[in-house]
């Protein structure tokens, strides 16, 4: 193939000859090794620049990394640290919550022991009440015994009292009929006597049952009229005439069985429902009041108390015999209002009234028996917590190093 070389001015091409051609070539061999030294110089500067160039970088670029792997260190470490803060910051939150809760429950189980003490302070304080009420009731007793002892020896002292007054009104009797019948009374000394006892025994029964029975009627039998010497109408609280008793009174040294042979005549004349002998001599048989041959027999210092025995017996009698009127009647009024639409309904409401009184009772009990049973879960939960903390502490510090003991024995022996 020819070598042919084109002008570039004109643009003409020609072939060269072959000296042309070699000198040519040389010319181009020789440029060609300047152009290859001289790029190769300017590729070894190139390179050691770029080299220099990149070692520098590679120097910046190590520093950058030498100062950003220190900052990532830095923030590294940081974040560690806050990340251990906060872990830390939440397992002592969760702690002092755990703590709180505990305190709580604890305050609240002391709070039940405070209760139960307090109930038991209330029962100890009822015993001691009890027993302060027996005491009194003791003291009552001994005192009322004192006052009944002292009643007596009032009676006794009333007794003779009664005997110095008796005794006092038949010396005034005495010199009253001795001005006016000197001499009768000289003739009838003895019989007159007897006459003026018994009349002022009378007297005096017939005041005493006045004043102790202020609404009954008490009336005087005069002398020469057949029957009891005093006869006393019972009535009621409301006025109305219950029943009758006759007092027959006799102040003589023996007693004579023929009195109540009289005394029962003059109880059916008259229709008395009680006769009472009131007399200073008593009976053989007879050594205090009772009752004999259907008539009661007394000295005149228990005749007050047998008139209020059997005032009372008679009252009661009275009260008997009027609730056994219209008895019939009141039986079917009874059984009609039993069967009645009002005693029916009457009874619904009281048994509505009792069942909802049970149920409402029902439930609180059902719904504290559900809240404690939460609580008794709720408490497990923070024991078995509590024991996983402890577990964990324990084997980092010892057993010795921290108290996380939620409850002490006494506690622990209250809860079971």
């Amino acid at each position: 193939m020819a070598y042919v070389v084109t002008c570039p001015s004109c643009g003409n091409s020609f072939d060269p000859g072959d000296s042309i051609r070699d000198q040519v070539q040389k010319d181009l061999r020789h440029q060609m090794v300047d152009w290859q030294k001289k790029k190769d110089d300017e590729f070894r500067k190139k390179e050691a620049e770029y080299q220099r160039a990149l070692q520098q970088q590679q120097q910046e670029s190590d520093k950058v990394l030498q100062t950003e792997k220190q900052r990532l260190q830095q923030e590294l470490q940081e974040s560690i640290r806050r990340s251990m803060a906060a872990d830390y910051d939440n397992q002592l939150k969760m702690l002092q919550q755990s703590v709180q809760d505990n305190e709580e429950k604890l305050k609240e189980a002391r709070n039940k022991e405070l209760s139960f003490l307090q109930k038991e302070q209330e029962l100890k304080n009822r015993e001691a009440e009890l027993e302060i009420q027996l005491q009194k009731r003791l003291l009552e007793e001994r005192s009322q015994l004192t006052e009944q002892i002292r009643k007596e020896e009032n009676e006794r002292s009333a007794l003779k009292e009664t005997e110095t007054q008796l005794r006092m009104r038949e010396l005034e009797k005495q010199l009253e009929d001795q001005k006016k019948l000197a001499e009768e009374m000289k003739r009838k000394a003895e019989q007159g006597s007897m006459q003026l006892q018994g009349e002022v025994q009378e007297l005096m029964l017939e005041e005493i049952l006045r004043n102790t029975f202020p609404f009954d009627e008490v009336k005087e039998v005069g002398k020469g009229v057949r029957g009891a010497d005093c006869i006393q109408l019972v009535r009621n609280q409301f006025g109305m005439e219950a029943g009758k008793i006759i007092y027959e009174s006799k102040r003589t040294k023996d007693f004579a069985a023929d009195w109540i042979e009289k005394l029962k005549a003059d109880m059916r004349s008259l229709g008395a429902d009680v006769a009472v002998i009131v007399t200073q001599a008593l009976p053989k048989d007879m050594d205090r009041f009772g009752e004999k041959d259907g008539v009661y027999i007394c000295t005149f210092a228990e005749a007050k108390s047998m008139a209020l025995v059997l005032r009372n017996a008679i009252l009661k009698i009275a009260d008997a015999r009027k609730s056994q009127e219209n008895k019939g009647d009141k039986m079917v009024l009874l059984y009609d209002y039993l069967t009645g639409n009002e005693f029916s309904e009457q009874w619904k409401a009281i048994r509505e009234g009792f069942m909802s009184m049970r149920l409402s009772i029902q439930r609180e009990r059902d719904a504290m028996e559900k809240l404690w049973k939460a609580r008794e879960k709720q408490l497990e939960k923070v024991m078995l917590n509590a024991a996983h903390i402890r577990g964990s502490i324990e084997g980092i510090a010892g057993s010795d190093a921290v108290n996380l003991n939620l409850l002490d024995e006494t506690d622990t022996a209250l809860l079971d």
